[in-house]
Order: structure tokens, then sequence, then C-alpha cells
């Protein structure tokens, strides 16, 4: 009987020295976590500003592969170019007065009723100067005293041009006159011509399909709006 005791509580000390170290003070309710939300929890983590936004990718989103896309892209490119451009002039205030209204000192170039079409800035920022399309044979005035430095029949694709050379109280205007009809031209290059005084007709020679006269003023050497500078200037 004292055998038998004995070996009861070598028993129990035997087990109570086997049990894991944590078992004795491990809850009831705690849980054993899953494989899963082992891995879950582990898990790096991308963290993103609060600022940031995601972009959503399309084809576009991809560089230009072929010889066509390359194109493409660059035709696009220079099209945003040419109209941020053109926005850039429209935006920027500038005072074309350069003499006093109605002093006769600057004249519109077109003797009759004419309409305006195409205005400077337009086809993208390519068109320099102000369109007047009038019937054929109108005559065509020189805007300003000057002295003429082209007189030609074929000015590329100006056709038949006159281009005359002021200066308006300490400025230098270049005023143009192009798709004159052919054998119109009434002044040579080196003369000296007066404002209202007669330098050709209106006609659609060179790169025009119809009646009109292409009216370009240059201040400084820069292209300006020349409706605007006629408005300002001529009354």
């Amino acid at each position: 009987m004292r055998s038998l005791a004995v070996l009861t509580v070598v028993t129990g000390l035997i087990a109570t020295f086997a049990l894991p170290a944590y078992a004795a003070w491990q809850p009831a309710d705690l849980e054993i976590p899953t494989l899963q939300q082992v891995a879950s929890e582990d898990a790096q983590s991308l963290i993103v500003a609060s600022d940031a936004t995601g972009t959503q990718l399309t084809r576009e989103s991809y560089s230009a592969t072929t010889q066509a896309e390359i194109d493409q892209k660059k035709a696009a490119e220079a099209a945003a170019e040419r109209a941020r451009a053109s926005a850039q002039v429209a935006s920027v205030p500038f005072d074309y007065s350069i003499v006093p209204q109605g002093s006769g000192a600057v004249r519109w170039p077109v003797g009759g009723p004419f309409t305006v079409t195409d205005r400077f800035g337009d086809r993208g920022g390519a068109h320099m100067g102000t369109d007047m399309v009038a019937a054929g044979g109108t005559p065509v005035y020189a805007s300003v005293d000057g002295v003429v430095r082209i007189s030609q029949d074929s000015y590329g694709g100006y056709g038949v041009t006159v281009v005359v050379e002021s200066v308006l109280n300490g400025q230098q205007v270049s005023t143009v006159y192009p798709h004159m009809q052919t054998g119109s031209r009434q002044v040579a290059a080196g003369q000296t011509v007066t404002a209202g005084q007669l330098v050709g007709l209106v006609g659609s020679t060179g790169r025009s399909t119809a009646n009109h006269l292409h009216f370009e003023v240059y201040l400084d050497g820069t292209a300006v709006d020349s409706l605007a500078w006629l408005e300002a200037n001529a009354g």
C-alpha cells in the first residue's frame, strides 16, 4: 500500500514537470492563431500618403514603339505647343497705339468693303496676319509712310507682294501686302511711299484660294495682331 502511494506521488510530479511552461498561466479563452492569420499579420504593408492619387493605366500610358506611333505622338505634341503658344499670344495684353487715331499717319490698307476671315494667331498660331476678303481688283493702299523694301510678282507662297519699312515714333514698322493681282504692283523696291498711296490690287496669287489681302504688321521685327494695330492707330 505504501509502495502504491509513493508511485502515485512520483507519477504526479513527472506529469507536472512535463507540461509546457505557459500552460500554468495560459487563459482559458485564448485562441490558437491559424497559419493564414499568422501570414496575414506578418505580411508587408504598402503605406500610401493621403494626398497620393492612383493612375489608371491605358494603352496610351505606354511609350510609343513603332515609327508611326512616334510620329503621331510628335505631331500631337507639336499641335499642343502651337495651341499653347496661340493662347499665350491672345492672353498677353499689348499696346498697339503708336499714333493718335484719325491722325492720318496710319490708314486702312483695303480701299473698299471687306470681310475679315482668318485672324492673327489662327490655324494653331501659324497665321501671322489678318485676311481681308474683298472683290478682286479692290485698291490696296500703303498703311504708313515708308520705303518699299520688297516688290515682287512671286514672293514665295505670298505671290505678288509689297513690303514697306517705316518708322513711327521711333518704332520700326513693317507692313506686308501679299496675294495681289499679277501686274497690279504700283511701286518698286527702294521707292518712298506715303500713307494712302496705291501699291496694288486685291488678288489671289501665291498660296491662296480666294481674293483677299493677307495683311501683316511687324513691330521691331515681331509679328503683331495687324487688325488690332489698325484699330488702335487708324481709327
